[in-house]
């Protein structure tokens, strides 16, 4: 486990120690702030994104350190204070110009919508991370390469920006006068995540606010015009996998349809919504329609139960795997990664009510019960522990047991095929 996976690993149950908080504090002031079925599809995307970035360290670190090493101007020290602030703020500049290019430009926003897929907004919400924005997002971050920023201080500094956002995904911070007007805030960034027209693609400041105010983008949370979470294409689904595929989904088919070559490229290139004339006059969309109800399919308390308890375990599997990445071989990680991105999207299925979820959790189940105490083995682990192949025998064999009744106790008008 390298430093930024060690940092995020103990991060995370402060993560989750501030969402209980967040969850208490808004129960006490009567506000609907948390759904289980949007956070754990938030939490489940924020979980796939650290098993997509184990995968793709050669992008995110690989080429920035060849960079530094090869074509840097300067040669900064690491034990400078200087270069330490200076590397942080030029990172948040760096990032103030992803983040926007990333609302302007159609294949950046297409990795950039699952973290704005949420209708809801809450400290989970901040968790909602993309698993695809690996494949773009590292071009941002070069000059900082180029500049001489040595690899160790340019992976901390992003991992302060980051976990700097966390705690601005909240709606029980209000104002905070003067620091407002400097700092990403509560206030400021509720306004970025609204898809009410005033708001529309402002506030990209990770840290500081002040790039948007000298760029032009910063506009201000106005109390008689309440921010309204979400996309102007809403996913409604609980689908990971469609929630990271969607919007490439629909440009490669607005492509595919677009009779002009230079129309297939530009849909990748142009702003979000843009389509070619002649696919918007054969395949039309309606317009934006400010939303007046949140996706939320019926899920029984029983299920909802069942779903929060096999969607904690699969978390429990995934701090292990972050634990094993650099002590096992690339295809065990690979079929582990899958694995647990499968379980993801089953209990995703769950919670919309497909059919075809019950049997392919219950598959899930018992080969989660069964295979631990068979082989004596788990992913990572060559000589397994009887009793904790015992214990997984009890967990997931009640599991499929309990399915059965939980499917008889689920409503089947909420069950699509």
């Amino acid at each position: 486990m390298n430093t930024q996976e060690l940092i995020i690993t103990w991060a995370t149950p402060v993560f989750f120690l501030l969402i209980g908080i967040e969850l208490l504090v808004a129960k006490l002031r009567g506000r609907d702030a948390y759904a289980s079925n949007d956070a754990i599809n938030s939490i489940g995307l924020g979980a796939i994104s650290q098993l997509v970035a184990v995968f793709a360290k050669l992008l995110t670190i690989g080429i920035y350190a060849w960079c530094a090493g090869h074509l840097a101007l300067f040669r900064l020290s690491a034990d400078s204070v200087a270069v330490w602030i200076g590397a942080l703020l030029a990172y948040d500049f760096c990032y103030y110009w992803l983040h926007r290019m990333g609302h302007e430009v159609n294949i950046l926003w297409a990795a950039h919508v699952v973290h704005h897929q949420s209708e809801r907004y809450n400290l989970s919400t901040a968790l909602r991370q993309t698993g695809s924005g690996v494949l773009l997002g590292w071009v941002f971050y070069l000059p900082l390469a180029i500049l001489g920023v040595p690899v160790q201080v340019f992976v901390v500094v992003a991992l302060i920006d980051l976990l700097y956002q966390f705690w601005v995904h909240t709606e029980q911070i209000g104002r905070l006068d003067w620091f407002d007007r400097v700092f990403c805030s509560p206030s400021n960034h509720r306004a970025h995540h609204a898809v009410n027209d005033r708001y529309l693609d402002r506030n990209y400041g990770g840290i500081l606010i002040l790039w948007d105010r000298l760029f032009g983008s910063f506009v201000e949370e106005d109390d008689a015009d309440p921010p309204v979470y979400g996309t102007r294409s809403p996913l409604r689904s609980w689908n990971p996998l469609w929630a990271n595929a969607e919007v490439y989904w629909r440009t490669a088919q607005d492509a595919w349809h677009a009779r002009r070559w230079r129309d297939k490229l530009l849909v990748w290139l142009k702003p979000p919504g843009w389509r070619p004339a002649d696919v918007a006059a054969r395949f039309p969309k309606p317009d934006f329609a400010m939303p007046t109800e949140r996706y939320d399919p019926p899920v029984s308390a029983p299920l909802k139960g069942y779903v929060l308890l096999q969607f904690a375990l699969l978390l429990g599997m995934v701090t292990q795997f972050l634990g094993i990445t650099e002590l096992v071989g690339l295809p065990t990680l690979l079929l582990y990664a899958i694995w647990l991105v499968l379980g993801i999207s089953v209990l995703g299925a769950l919670m919309e009510g497909r059919r075809w979820a019950w049997w392919a959790e219950g598959a899930r189940v018992l080969v989660l019960a069964v295979s631990p105490l068979a082989s004596g083995r788990w992913f990572g682990v060559a000589h397994l522990d009887v009793r904790i192949a015992l214990a997984f025998a009890l967990v997931f064999g009640a599991s499929a047991l309990a399915l059965p009744w939980l499917r008889r106790a689920t409503p089947l008008p909420a069950l699509p095929a």
